[in-house]
């Protein structure tokens, strides 16, 4: 890890500099991304398919963001794994959990493709199509399905690309695909005249082209090779990635949900106003195009700035933590204004991008429902925006717990309530008012968590600050790693081993010599199960400066093990150091009676404290081993050797000092 370069330049660069550099390639990309969606709805309402073609594309676009959701997933997972293997210098792993995400991926969209095909009909009802849009959404959707695979190893590929430091790679991957989206609807929509298939194919053709490229890209990585037999799975290794990309699933699957009600509920009431079912679909499905747009720029924004909050709220430089923050909000507001003036004042401007309503019987509705969607529904955009760009800010810092309440309180907690309720009482024009009273709600929370978290911030930490332990000389001879229940006095029994044995002793050390290694600093690395939350464990074990403090700890652990015998205590020693032979792998337990009165006694805790934090520390540790290990913490059959503590610390450190002489014993007899 090249520290102070890193030091100096996430922690000293000009923030706008650091912005401008990782911000702009995410925005690009994402709304590169946005491009598949609203080009077809485009082209397809300047068409003869006008109106009732944007109803019908409306309607599946919720079910590619359900294949997405699968991909991403995989893709995110797989690339977040390959970022912490590259951390680790882990060239074994990376590829077999690449290898199986490929293959996961192809597999679970030949199942999409099994269930969803036989229920077309049914599903694009449920979606909210019409006796008059049914046909033309068949049709779309029997040539989207038949891709399915394509479109989802394509999404899932480019993901590992950009973690494999091909980011531009990604980019012309999916910006060559839209191009040639662009240029094929023309052709086939006006001048072949084949309508929603043509608008169909020319979306599958680009997403061909684009997986073409990402595939080829594949055979010239970086940081892995694949091999035929890395896509054999392994469940076991891509469980982890798996938990890594949970985020990105339920994120695409609460768009899902919502799309869903809204729809359905759009369908029902609509048919029940002026206007019909056809009309709310159509304009619905192109507020949620050009709503992407704007929030794919703030989420490119705010993406671009996670290195940036993460690396300095490690390395508790809490003063750019703010700074960056501001910046972020300032940007989000800024473009959250500009277009909430567009969609206040000239909305119809934006739907006739989207072509004029020829096969309707009352085109003033249809102008007249637009007008009022854009005006009622993105009436407080710039709270979406900002409700966005707070979540995605404390996923960076590590607060998963906040980052899902800040995301669900607005989409699903208030939203999809309202758009049932309202209705009742103010038929179709309730849905829309949902929105704007969902957005409001949520943003005082937002305001609230991240006031009580900015409060929370102490004053600026020094990011130089010099450690406090350095590396210890060594003889050659065995590492013993010591893992403990809280309160069993395993820190104690190490460090008494470790003199009997004249070796040298690591616990807190192991955090202040990873903080000089990484520029983060040691009390965030030393107290990462501390700050663990009760729930969302993985979440936030899988956060980017989480996982910064974890990477920094195992590669100071190995440099630890290189100097040769010694003692290490926690920071799941034993997993990080599997690959070394010379390891032995010590569990230190006790019954729950003694640890409560030993924490009471060294803590001067109360006998109900002492319990409840003897269950959330191990709680935490056995949820960090999980994590990195994929294996269960304190479980007999990974160990060399378990004792129980209450027989006294002095007694432990003996049987430990004889059970190791015996070992190399016999191992020097062998």
């Amino acid at each position: 890890m090249q520290s102070n370069q890193q030091i100096n330049y996430l922690g000293k660069e000009k923030i706008p500099k650091l912005m401008m550099k990782f911000s702009i390639p995410c925005i690009l990309s994402l709304l590169v991304s946005a491009l598949y969606n609203i080009v077809d709805q485009i082209f397809i309402g300047n068409s003869e398919l006008s109106a009732l073609g944007n109803a019908a594309t409306g309607v599946v676009f919720p079910i590619f963001i359900i294949a997405q959701a699968f991909a991403w997933c995989f893709g995110d997972g797989c690339a977040a794994y390959l970022s912490i293997c590259q951390g680790k210098k882990d060239t074994k792993n990376a590829p077999v959990c690449i290898g199986s995400g490929i293959t996961i991926t192809l597999l679970t969209s030949i199942i999409l493709l099994a269930v969803f095909f036989p229920f077309k009909t049914q599903i694009l009802t449920l979606f909210g199509a019409s006796e008059n849009s049914i046909g033309l959404a068949i049709e779309y959707f029997n040539i989207i399905l038949v891709f399915f695979p394509i479109f989802m190893m394509m999404n899932m590929m480019n993901s590992v690309i950009r973690a494999d430091g091909s980011p531009a790679s990604s980019m012309a991957s999916m910006l060559t695909g839209a191009i040639v989206n662009i240029i094929l609807d023309p052709v086939l929509i006006f001048r072949l005249h084949w309508g929603m298939k043509g608008a169909a194919l020319a979306t599958v053709i680009g997403q061909t082209v684009s997986f073409v490229i990402s595939a080829v890209c594949f055979f010239h990585t970086k940081t892995f090779k694949l091999t035929w037999k890395h896509f054999i799975p392994k469940f076991g290794v891509f469980s982890t990635a798996l938990k890594l990309g949970v985020s990105s699933f339920i994120t695409q699957m609460t768009i899902v949900i919502i799309s869903l009600v809204c729809n359905m509920m759009l369908a029902k009431y609509g048919a029940l106003s002026r206007y019909g079912i056809d009309i709310p679909i159509a304009i619905i499905g192109i507020e949620s195009k050009v709503f992407t747009v704007v929030i794919n720029i703030v989420v490119g924004i705010i993406l671009g700035c996670q290195p940036i909050i993460s690396y300095n709220y490690g390395a508790k430089n809490y003063k750019r933590v703010k700074l960056t923050y501001q910046y972020a909000l300032s940007a989000t507001l800024v473009i959250g204004l500009v277009s909430t003036l567009l969609f206040e004042f000239a909305p119809n401007l934006i739907v006739r991008m989207f072509g004029s309503p020829t096969n309707i019987p009352n085109p003033e509705d249809y102008w007249q429902f637009a007008e009022m969607t854009f005006r009622i529904f993105l009436s407080l955009v710039v709270f979406t925006c900002t409700i966005k760009m707070t979540s995605i800010f404390f996923q960076a810092v590590g607060k998963p717990v906040y980052a899902v309440i800040s995301s669900v309180i607005r989409d699903i907690i208030c939203f999809v309530p309202l758009v049932l309720i309202l209705p009742r009482f103010f038929g179709v024009k309730g849905i829309l008012y949902a929105a704007p009273i969902a957005d409001f709600i949520a943003m005082i929370a937002a305001v609230s968590m991240t006031v009580c978290f900015m409060r929370s911030l102490g004053k600026e930490t020094q990011i130089d600050e010099p450690a406090k332990s350095v590396l210890k000389a060594s003889k050659k001879g065995v590492i013993i790693t010591i893992a403990r229940e809280h309160g069993s006095a395993g820190k104690q029994i190490g460090k008494e081993a470790a003199e009997k044995l004249n070796i040298p002793f690591y616990h807190k050390e192991v955090a202040a010599l990873a903080a000089e290694e990484s520029g983060l600093h040691k009390e965030f690395i030393s107290d990462i199960n501390a700050n663990s939350p009760g729930l969302l464990h993985e979440l936030y074990l899988s956060t980017s400066v989480v996982q910064q403090a974890i990477i920094a700890q195992e590669q100071i652990i190995r440099k630890i093990a290189d100097q040769g015998s010694c003692v290490i205590v926690g920071r799941a020693a034993d997993y990080v150091l599997r690959g070394y032979d010379n390891v032995i792998r010590i569990f230190i337990y006790a019954p729950e009676e003694y640890r409560v009165g030993r924490v009471m006694e060294v803590y001067g805790d109360t006998r109900e404290e002492a319990i409840k934090n003897i269950h959330r520390s191990d709680e935490a540790r056995a949820a960090y081993y999980h994590s990195i290990s994929d294996m269960r913490w304190g479980k007999a059959y990974n160990y060399d050797f378990l004792i129980d503590s209450s027989i006294g610390v002095e007694q432990c450190a003996e049987i430990i000092c004889c059970f190791i002489n015996k070992r190399i014993k016999g191992e020097f007899e062998k």
